[in-house]
């Protein structure tokens, strides 16, 4: 869920169709208002400057979003930069049946839930929380990819019914979270926060837990960490990835509410 490259150099991307003003690097298609996306299949490749970068332009409306994730393309782009849309190759996904509670982490949520401390929440303030994601430090990371345009994107995104957050609230205080998009029975991960240890892994845990209540057997990680990793992530090849989200964006979309009685996916013995 963070995004780890950077995007390009401002200087790689021109104008008019072009990417260069010395043509030395591939061709990116530069979208108008309403034009539709070109294929996945013609994103830059391993050996271009930008692996996964399938476009530049158009703008950041609801409707192109859904578009744009439902064919398995985001946005993602730097203060000063058009917008730049991607589908890296491979995709890093979450199966929620493969996630790995680690002994740690299911040591300090089962306490936490057992002290009456934990509360899970979902869209209770979006807005706080993609702020948070925008705000907070990142080791080996320098400013944010997510730009007063994005967050006022995701906000729309989130009142049109199709971006959430899920939030950890311990003792009355938000203490991480992270936000997704959601279109049908399909999840995208998109960026998360912690204020105290392990504060945004467990609102993934509690994702994770809403995800299996609901069937839904995919979250989209998008690029490859090794913090992913090490909770049960894996790869796909994009071409596989957009199948199965074509599919799956076709389904119901759950009904975003968390009932504690999920986190029992984890504790079937503590009936919570």
């Amino acid at each position: 869920m963070q995004k780890l490259i950077q995007p390009c150099n401002d200087t790689a991307l021109g104008h008019n169709h072009t990417v260069s003003s010395t043509n030395t690097l591939p061709y990116l298609p530069w979208l108008e208002a309403g034009e539709a996306f070109p294929p996945v299949g013609v994103a830059w490749s391993d050996s271009d400057p930008a692996p996964g970068l399938v476009a530049a332009g158009r703008d950041l409306t609801v409707s192109t979003l859904i578009e744009a994730y439902s064919h398995g393309i985001f946005p993602w782009f730097n203060a000063g930069q058009p917008i730049l849309w991607w589908s890296p190759d491979p995709r890093t996904v979450l199966r929620p049946k493969a996630f790995k509670l680690h002994r740690s982490l299911s040591k300090t949520l089962r306490n936490l839930l057992l002290a009456n401390q934990l509360e899970l929440r979902i869209d209770h303030d979006f807005e706080r929380v993609i702020q948070a994601c925008a705000r907070t430090p990142r080791k080996d990371q320098d400013g944010t990819w997510i730009v007063p345009d994005m967050v006022s994107a995701y906000a729309a995104l989130h009142r049109a019914g199709h971006a959430h957050s899920i939030e950890t609230w311990i003792g009355g205080e938000l203490a991480g979270g992270l936000y997704t998009v959601n279109i049908g029975g399909m999840v995208f991960g998109e960026s998360m926060f912690s204020h105290r240890s392990d504060a945004s892994k467990l609102a993934l845990a509690g994702l994770v837990a809403f995800a299996q209540a609901h069937q839904l057997p995919m979250i989209d990680c998008q690029q490859n960490t090794a913090h992913m990793a090490t909770l049960g992530s894996e790869t796909m090849q994009r071409t596989s990835f957009c199948d199965e989200v074509h599919v799956l964006t076709t389904h119901p979309a759950p009904v975003w509410r968390f009932d504690p009685v999920y986190w029992n996916h984890f504790f079937p013995d503590d009936g919570f």
